[in-house]
């Protein structure tokens, strides 16, 4: 009925989720699970993720670290265009995704699996992005989807299959975590339950990565970070690597409570979701990105890249990371970014980051020999403008004539 499979490849966390999929892909399959379960820089220890496969069966079990790939080939070229959807979204879950359908597929390839699956629910965005990578890179896989297929459609059900068939759930009330929640190196986000009342505020005990502005250190805190082409690769002058950029920034933003968000979403799947987002450290880098752009790159360039920019954010939501077009716009916006270089001077104060300073001593284009208020000494005629001013509004004294004449 289901369709004969060989072997299955399932994104894994180990929760109780993914832990009922397991054992319904085993009963419902017939068939070998490869299990794998990706660090992405979450917090959380996998040690009992693999102990947890090995006792329901798996004799394949992939843990794998992915915090450097995940920062340095995922985030920081997303970061590059400035990207957020819809405004304020930084994207923390859906840059994400990609990683882990690219990580399956080559599992899929090295174990002889002809199939893949993953806990995504039939309502949200996560298995349109699953499921896009995986067709994009194996374009004859087989996917699974269980929440598609099955009839447990809520957590007491999943709770009734565990207990009857001996899946362990040790850490897990009845009554649950009264959030969903998935973290990775860049944010924590949080769905569910009292947030599905938009009018409600969020408590503050959800937050976990960030101190409330109120509760933040009275004394603001300087931090000053260097760019090379675009990215990051050093805070207050020590040599970091992308993921370590990434850790330590999400520290300082955290303890100043930088990078709250609650957001009402539109999802690609078509309705309207209400959730809440931690993204401290990506917060920081994407005013000071802005900062060392707004000296380095051309008018013309940077006006290009924000016209572009909402474009490129909803192919990231979508689920589009693997498609051409995201590839076409990210070799432009990459292109842009060979003279960004500088550093950039922050101030994080309760909830805040302003940009005090921005200096690039190889690639600035600002000249303060023309910007000045002072005499120029000739190196800007401000004659100049008045024809300048003319020649462009040549086209409204043209409109606003013919309005006369009438």
């Amino acid at each position: 009925m289901k369709g004969k499979v060989k072997k299955i490849v399932l994104a894994y966390s180990g929760g109780l989720d993914t832990s009922v999929i397991l054992k319904w892909l085993q009963d419902t399959y017939g068939c070998e699970v490869v299990t794998f379960t990706a660090d992405i820089g979450q917090g959380e220890e996998l040690g009992p993720a693999r102990k947890k496969a090995r006792k329901l069966g798996v004799k394949e079990i992939f843990v794998d670290d992915l915090r450097e790939e995940f920062a340095r080939d995922f985030v920081f070229p997303m970061l590059r265009a400035n990207a957020i959807y819809e405004g304020e979204y930084l994207l923390g879950t859906s840059i994400a995704r990609p990683l882990i359908a690219k990580r399956q597929i080559e599992i899929a390839r090295k174990t002889g699996a002809d199939a893949v699956a993953h806990g995504a629910t039939g309502k949200g965005n996560d298995q349109v992005r699953f499921e896009l990578g995986y067709y994009a890179l194996e374009p004859n896989i087989r996917v699974i989807a269980p929440w598609r297929e099955w009839t447990l459609g809520s957590r007491e059900k999943l709770l009734e299959y565990a207990e009857k068939h001996g899946i362990p759930i040790e850490g897990t009330k009845k009554d649950g975590s009264p959030y969903s929640m998935d973290a990775n190196l860049l944010h924590i986000s949080y769905e569910g339950r009292i947030l599905e009342d938009p009018s409600r505020e969020p408590e503050e005990d959800m937050w976990r990565w960030t101190v409330s502005p109120e509760r933040a250190p009275k004394r603001g805190e300087y931090v000053e970070l260097e760019y090379r082409s675009g990215d990051i690769v050093s805070v207050n002058g020590k040599k970091l690597s992308p993921a370590k950029v990434l850790t330590e920034l999400n520290r300082l933003g955290g303890k100043h409570g930088i990078g709250r968000l609650d957001l009402v979403e539109n999802r690609y799947v078509g309705m309207k979701s209400r959730g809440c987002y931690e993204t401290p450290g990506g917060t920081i880098m994407l005013k000071a990105h802005r900062a060392i752009e707004s000296i380095c790159l051309d008018r013309e360039v940077a006006h290009l890249k924000d016209e572009l920019m909402p474009r490129y954010a909803s192919l990231i939501y979508n689920g589009y990371w693997w498609s051409p077009e995201r590839k076409l716009l990210q070799t432009l916006i990459d292109g842009s970014q060979r003279g960004v270089n500088g550093g950039v001077r922050l101030k994080l104060y309760k909830g805040n980051v302003a940009v005090v300073g921005r200096d690039s001593k190889s690639d600035s284009l600002f000249d303060p020999t023309i910007a000045t208020f002072e005499e120029d000494r000739g190196a800007y005629d401000q004659a100049d403008a008045s024809g300048f001013i003319r020649l462009n509004a040549l086209r409204m004294r043209i409109a606003a004539n013919r309005r006369k004449g009438r």
